[in-house]
Parts: structure tokens; sequence; C-alpha cells
């Protein structure tokens, strides 16, 4: 057993890592529509072994979505097909032109953006979102900026304390022409929002912000709903 737990069954893709994730994630070829809830299914699973897992998966795994369907062996290498299609008849030109064009001051513009300019557009968004949106709103709630430690492992922006118990908030920029109805959690994120809940007691919500505003309007009733819940547990 302690040996199972020790061993790594991830592959690895070296330098192609990068484009393969990037492609997968911009297509959404990893989503529960697609996959279907992995880690859900794990954890239903408890597995004790590798091929425990990859049984169960392919027995029990379905997509979500309203044209929901059996994931299979032959579901997974079709999803392949496709990442190869998309990597070779779009990524690659696409990179490919961007590399041509690239300059000096193009990689030195970036860096003083990506430090500054967007880190202050980031910082006005988070407060607005806070001070002008979720506290007017919900003026009984203490609203508390997440320390580094958990806004990098948990990616939680802000914590919002109800009784002896908290909720998560992650905001996002979501620009007009997005569809923010198409985000979809990373595992990695999904787990650390769990470990959130379990930890504080509270969902984790995330929060996408338009001009300053909160766009996914319907977030805000789910906050509603749950922070009564944890009033009614404390």
């Amino acid at each position: 057993m302690a040996k199972e737990a020790n061993n790594r069954y991830s592959l690895d893709f070296g330098k192609k890592e990068r484009v393969l994730n990037y492609a997968c994630q911009t297509y959404q070829l990893s989503r529960p529509n697609k996959v279907g809830a992995v880690m859900a299914l794990i954890r239903d699973c408890q597995p004790n072994t590798f091929e425990e897992w990859e049984t169960w998966y392919f027995e029990n795994a379905r997509t979500e979505g309203k044209n929901s369907f059996k994931i299979t062996h032959e579901s997974l290498t079709e999803l392949g097909e496709r990442l190869y299609e998309k990597i070779t008849e779009v990524v690659i030109p696409e990179w490919e032109e961007a590399f041509r064009q690239l300059t000096k001051d193009d990689c030195i513009a970036y860096i003083y953006n990506l430090t500054i300019n967007r880190t202050y557009d980031g910082y006005l968004r988070e407060k607005s979102v806070i001070n002008d949106g979720l506290a007017k709103l919900f003026p009984d709630v203490v609203f508390e900026e997440s320390d580094p430690e958990l806004d990098h492992a948990g990616d939680i922006d802000y914590v919002a304390k109800v009784c002896d118990k908290a909720i998560g908030i992650q905001i996002k920029p979501v620009t007009a022409k997005a569809n923010f109805g198409s985000y979809s959690l990373t595992e990695r994120m999904k787990a650390s929002f769990a470990d959130f809940t379990e930890r504080y007691g509270g969902k984790v919500f995330v929060v996408f912000s338009l001009d300053k505003e909160i766009a996914n309007k319907e977030v805000v009733d789910e906050i509603r709903e749950e922070i009564e819940r944890l009033k009614g547990v404390s």
C-alpha cells in the first residue's frame, strides 16, 4: 500500500506539456461535459490502486449536461484526436504568426503591463466588487482579503466571515464579449475549493466582474442562500 501511495502515474510530456495544456484548456476538452466530474468520481470510488480507479471510471463515468453519455475509451480517444486537430490546424499557425511579429518592445511592455497595470486593474476590480457590491448587499458579513498563503493555495481572493464559519470568494474579470458561462474550474481549483469548504464550512463562489460590477448576478442569490445556511448551522 505504501509503495502504491508513493508512485506517480502521470505521464511526463516534457516541453509539449505547455502546448497540450494550453490547447486543452482553450478548447475546453477536459470539462465535466467531456470527461465527467473526475474529482467527484474518484472520491466516490476511493480506490486503493490505480487499476481499481481506471476500471471504476470507465464503468461509472458520464459526461455532464443535457446530452449526457457514458464515457468510453473511444470517447477519450476522440477527444485526443480533436486536441491534435486544434493544435495542428489552429494553435501552431496562430503561434507561428505571433512569433514572427514579436518584438523586444512587446516583451518589455508585457512585463511592465503584467506587473503594474494589470495588478492595479485587479486591485480596483476586487475592491469595487466587494466594497461597492457584496459588502453593501450583505452588511452583516465581514469581508476580508485572504492571506497570501490561502490565496496561493486555494485560489481565494476574499473570505466572508459568517458567524464562526466562512465563505470563499474568487473574483474573475470578464470582458463584454466573453461568455463567463463557459468558465471551467481546473481540477486543482476544485480540490482547493473543497479543502476550503472542509476547513471553513462554507462554499467558494466565483464572482465575475464586468466594469467593476458583478456580471453573473445569479451568484448573489447563491451567496445569500449559503449565508443563511451557515447561520442556521452555527
